[in-house]
């Protein structure tokens, strides 16, 4: 099969399609990855073939927009989440030239994370199915009454006015504890986490409690004061345990002064880091926690962003872990919730089931075997 991959330019949503695009091309699939400017490199980097469609949104500025509570507006049929505007204007900067390109690659198949929603229009346009692959919790179920209306000019442009825009089929690597109540069925497959290619960091055994504080990428783009890591960190200092913080690089001018003590690790994937910790304490982000989780380690999560309230709202609804609000997370509140879950053997077993039921589909290989029939496509 001929498969075109695509998503907007954020690279934690590139790395949730990349080891489905590994195991497709290693089954002997062709696989293409069609990516907005900004985010071609970091694909060539995954090891992908990947090529530029349309142009760059400036996401960083929508989500600093409706954040701030001044979000990006504009004449629409109906109403939507703020998010919601952002997720349209991704797909109206990629639906032409992501059309124009499958013209001419000809794909099977369009395989799109669940935000990008110009997949499954370019998928309509060319008349082949559309893979939707979650990365987490299905958020997107929350919009399913407005995005119809939201996208209907753009859908009516290529002539496809009422595409499903949640696609023929849905990949869920998510354990059932962390699903919605009345989400659409799913193909299950193994969550494989990838954090990006950085060089993996070796920790040694652990002689105290080892607690790994990261904190995304979104946040540090957004507002130097919205980086909690430094203040979280040097909360947490007095407890005694091991600290580590994992950063990327341009985060680096962030930190300020640090204990002596507190390991800094910068662009190591979380996967390697996670392995050898027994508690994460992060901001909620979806690709942060299913990492996380997949070592079975419970999470202390304190979320800024909508979608981060969410993910953090599913691990704590599954007793793996607690959702601290920000306004709540003070120095004192944040060692006393570090220290219960290092001690709480509830959230542990809880992680540890979610941990199981992760590792009980079958892995993405099994899926890229035979697509068609595994994912049940027509043709």
């Amino acid at each position: 099969m001929r498969l075109l991959f695509t998503t907007w330019a954020w690279p934690s949503h590139l790395y949730a399609l990349v080891t489905q695009a590994w195991a497709c091309r290693a089954a002997g699939h062709e696989v293409l990855v069609a990516v907005q400017p900004a985010l071609v490199a970091e694909a060539a980097r995954c090891g992908l073939p990947a090529v530029p469609v349309g142009h760059d949104v400036d996401a960083v500025a929508m989500v600093r927009g409706y954040v701030l509570g001044t979000a990006h507006r504009r004449a629409s049929p109906g109403s939507g989440p703020r998010a919601a505007y952002m997720v349209l204007a991704h797909a109206e900067s990629m639906l032409d030239g992501l059309v124009a390109l499958g013209t001419e690659y000809r794909p099977d198949a369009v395989v799109y994370e669940p935000t990008t929603l110009a997949g499954p229009l370019a998928a309509a346009a060319l008349g082949v199915p559309a893979v939707r692959h979650l990365y987490g919790t299905d958020l997107m179920q929350r919009a399913r009454a407005v995005l119809p209306g939201m996208f209907a000019p753009l859908a009516a442009r290529h002539g496809v006015e009422g595409t499903d825009l949640y696609g023929t089929v849905t990949v869920d690597p998510t354990p059932p504890g962390l699903r919605l109540p009345g989400g659409a069925p799913a193909v299950p497959v193994r969550y494989v986490p990838y954090n990006g290619n950085g060089r993996p960091v070796g920790l040694p055994a652990a002689r105290r409690p080892r607690v790994c504080v990261t904190w995304g990428h979104t946040m540090a783009k957004l507002s130097p004061a919205r980086f909690l890591l430094p203040a979280v960190l040097r909360a947490l200092h007095p407890l005694g345990v091991e600290l580590v913080a994992a950063v990327s690089a341009a985060q680096v001018p962030l930190l300020g002064r640090l204990p002596d003590d507190v390991r800094v690790v910068v662009d190591a994937p979380l996967d390697g880091l996670f392995a050898r910790c027994d508690l994460v304490v992060a901001h909620g982000g979806a690709g942060t926690s299913m990492t996380a989780l997949h070592h079975g380690l419970p999470l202390l999560l304190v979320p800024q962003l909508p979608d981060h309230a969410a993910h953090a709202a599913a691990v704590a609804g599954a007793r793996a872990g607690t959702l601290l609000p920000a306004g709540d997370a003070g120095p004192a509140r944040l060692r006393e919730e570090t220290a219960r879950l290092l001690e709480d053997a509830t959230a542990r077993e809880a992680a540890a089931r979610l941990r199981e039921d992760m590792h009980r589909p079958p892995p993405p290989s099994a899926l890229a075997a035979d697509p068609r029939t595994t994912l049940g496509l027509p043709g």
